[in-house]
């Protein structure tokens, strides 16, 4: 079995985040990169099918040199080669595309991805890049067999989870509930020495004209300072709630 992991290369959510340029570019200054949690619930269990079934297991990225240090933990923790293609993400259905020439040029036919990445969510590429291989799809997984050609797995739906069956190739939308967080890895020296002598390929995109253009980016809006009521002033309680707080 020929598994691709695709990895997304994600802001820390302990970085600050700012915007330069008008608020039109990502700001990177000062920013720690980290393989996306939902890609890392993936290479995970990836990880446990090179163990168990004697799966290969490659990890692919679409973004600039600036993202080979994320490829690198993820060939620490056990993957046995790494792609790159070059070129900047723009949106989900030029990464989809990227990623679909991949899958189909390498022959994979277990894609593990994450269901969303923590920076945009948009949540589309998965289920894009299994129109574009007519592979079959499950999104929102938490449990993944696979016997042969034939693969079970669950997701969760609203108000439970829902078990299937289906058959290789297959892409699945994982996350967290794929392994468990106790099982996932962290890189011991050994697996860290080894990746420098691992496989790392940079491949040239292919045309993909993205179809959208992000404008301006925004951050939330700060929240207003606490005010401080006594118990005894119930009155002043009953005003703020109703003119400034609006919730009565």
């Amino acid at each position: 079995m020929k598994i691709l992991v695709c990895i997304s290369h994600v802001p820390d959510t302990t970085s600050k985040i700012n915007f330069s340029d008008d608020n039109t570019t990502f700001d990177t200054n000062g920013v720690q990169f980290v393989i996306n949690p939902n890609d890392e619930f993936g290479l995970t269990r990836a990880m446990w099918f090179k163990e168990k079934q004697g799966a290969s297991v490659t990890v692919v990225n679409v973004g600039g040199p600036e993202t080979e240090p994320t490829l690198r933990k993820a060939l620490a923790i056990g993957a046995d080669e790494a792609i790159r293609v070059n070129t900047i993400a723009t949106d989900g259905f030029s990464v989809a595309k990227q990623l679909a020439n991949v899958i189909n040029s390498g022959g994979y036919n277990l894609v593990i991805a994450g269901r969303e990445s923590i920076d945009y969510n948009g949540g589309m590429v998965p289920g894009m890049i299994a129109g574009l291989i007519n592979a079959n799809f499950v999104n929102n997984c938490i449990e993944l067999e696979v016997d042969g050609n034939s693969a079970k797995a669950t997701r969760e739906i609203d108000g439970g989870k829902e078990t299937v069956t289906t058959s290789l190739p297959l892409v699945i939308g994982g996350q967290k509930g794929l392994v468990e967080e106790s099982d996932l890895r962290i890189p011991n020296m050994r697996g860290i020495m080894m990746a420098r002598k691992k496989p790392l390929n940079v491949l040239e995109p292919v045309n993909a004209n993205p179809e959208t253009t992000s404008v301006s980016f925004e951050k939330p809006t700060p929240k207003g300072a606490v005010t401080l009521v006594s118990p005894d002033n119930l009155d002043e309680l009953v005003n703020l709630l109703h003119n400034e707080a609006k919730v009565i």
